[in-house]
């Protein structure tokens, strides 16, 4: 996985877990709704301003956006 890849997995993930619509956590981070669309989809790559924004949105570290999943061996 690259880390656009884990970027995107774990902001749909976790806006998923809260129960937020893409409209609702662009609202909060102060960013379009279709920017967010595309960084879950893989489209765009964030800054890391964007992923902190992201982050305080979503009540978490920005380092928690950016660990890669774990995977079963």
């Amino acid at each position: 996985m690259t880390i656009r890849e884990v970027l995107a997995f774990n902001l749909k993930a976790l806006r998923n877990e809260l129960g937020l619509s893409q409209e609702e956590l662009a609202h909060r981070a102060e960013l379009d709704r279709t920017y967010v669309s595309s960084l879950e989809r893989n489209v765009y790559s964030a800054s890391i301003d964007v992923v902190d924004r992201l982050a305080k949105a979503l009540n978490v570290d920005a380092a928690d956006l950016l660990k890669r999943p774990k995977t079963k061996r």
